[in-house]
């Protein structure tokens, strides 16, 4: 189907007042303002804080969605979300050990204390390190019979996917992942995503408009007007996005393009903050980063020349996932469902949505600040699960000389 070029790639935040400088809800950078990054492909302090004050309200009761939504200009007029309320949900009774990747600065770990103080009855033990090692430790666990995590929350696909394909895991039930687009879930109801992160361009508009960026990643490298860029090959969503296009287009293509957007000049920064502050700045017309890194920069400045487009159907477009996963031996399988069932209910969506700008996994939770929604962006027809498999990509960043 032919889409029109301006589908799914429309301007971003124009509902945020100019000037405003309320604080983005779910924001908390470190003093660089970028966080570093870890091995899972996490960045660390750039999905933190609590936009609030974080109270559950009165211990027992389910409190109104203000109580979990964010605070600041680019959240004000919110609908009120669709999906499943928590009151509709079964209760939380138990006990969960949750084995939680690191680098989202507590804003899922703020989450899951609000639903121990909903829950008399409900615990949560959490132990956070990046994905990737938890990955790793789950399947080592599995294969020795010695189980000690219920639930694996991820930060990316990746991790996830290596679990589920050394079989570490139990199928989450139908109930459970239903509200979820199937590709968001893995195979078999391995896991099922909780929030998204989407790939983006940031750029400049006093110096580019959206039509001067093409619809395909591919063409960058012979596109005039878009340098000089920049780009964060340390970061886990960039290697995430490498691998995508290893498998879109094969080694030798995407070897090719990593040394033609060298040898065009494209800049090697820390992280992808910094690039879109870059980009606002007028230091750089455009630049590779995940979705909400523009918006905070919007929040944080009067008005900047910053806008985000969108790429289609290509590597450019990668939109990757924070996901669930019931770990094989919990031997607490049905509290695993209604946890993850609470990780998709309204007032999840609504958190993770306006305290770090994520995208909702749910079609009835809208994203903030003028996003085009998870239907209007065009991902790749890949298997998330696939982006694992890191290793060729390190190799292949290596010889093109773009190491990360």
């Amino acid at each position: 189907m032919t889409k029109d070029k301006r589908f799914g790639r429309r301007h971003l935040l124009k509902t945020v007042a100019a000037g405003s400088t309320a604080a983005i809800a779910g924001c908390t950078l470190s003093p660089s303002g970028g966080g570093t990054d870890t091995p899972d492909g996490s960045e660390n302090g750039t999905d933190g804080g609590d936009g609030g004050d974080g109270s559950g309200g009165v211990p027992g009761e389910i409190p109104e969605i203000g109580a979990f939504r964010g605070s600041g200009t680019i959240v004000e007029g919110r609908p009120t979300p669709g999906g499943t309320p928590i009151r509709d949900l079964p209760d939380l009774s138990g006990s969960l050990d949750v084995y939680i990747g690191g680098g989202e600065g507590g804003i899922y770990t703020q989450f899951m204390d609000m639903l121990e103080e909903f829950y008399s009855d409900f615990s949560v033990s959490s132990n956070a390190a990046p994905s990737s090692s938890h990955a790793q430790t789950i399947v080592e666990e599995a294969q020795a019979g010695e189980t000690r995590a219920d639930v694996f929350w991820s930060i990316d696909a990746s991790s996830l996917g290596y679990v589920a394909d050394e079989g570490a895991y139990e199928p989450l039930s139908d109930e459970a992942i239903e509200q979820v687009p199937s590709r968001f879930t893995g195979g078999d109801n391995a896991w099922a995503g909780v929030a998204g992160r989407a790939r983006a361009v940031p750029y400049n508009t006093n110096e580019l408009s959206e039509d001067d960026i093409p619809n395909s990643v591919m063409e960058f490298p012979e596109t005039d007007g878009l340098q000089p860029m920049g780009w964060a090959p340390t970061y886990g969503a960039f290697k995430s996005f490498v691998t995508a296009m290893r498998l879109i287009e094969g080694d030798d293509a995407t070897r090719s393009w990593l040394e033609s957007m060298k040898s065009a000049g494209t800049e090697r920064f820390p992280n992808e903050f910094v690039i879109s502050s870059q980009v606002a700045d007028g230091a750089l017309y455009s630049g590779f980063a995940n979705h909400y890194y523009a918006m905070r920069v919007k929040n944080q400045r009067d008005d900047p020349p910053i806008d985000l487009a969108f790429t289609e159907g290509d590597a450019g477009a990668l939109v990757n996932i924070a996901g669930a996963l019931k770990v094989q031996g919990t031997g607490k399988g049905d509290l695993v469902d209604t946890f993850v069932r609470h990780l998709l209910s309204s007032e999840a969506q609504e958190f993770f949505a306006t305290r770090s700008f994520a995208y909702p996994m749910i079609p009835d939770v809208q994203p903030v600040g003028g996003l085009p929604t998870i239907d209007e962006l065009s991902p790749p027809d890949i298997d998330l699960s696939e982006l694992s498999n890191l290793g060729p990509t390190l190799e292949l960043m290596q010889e093109a000389g773009v190491s990360g």
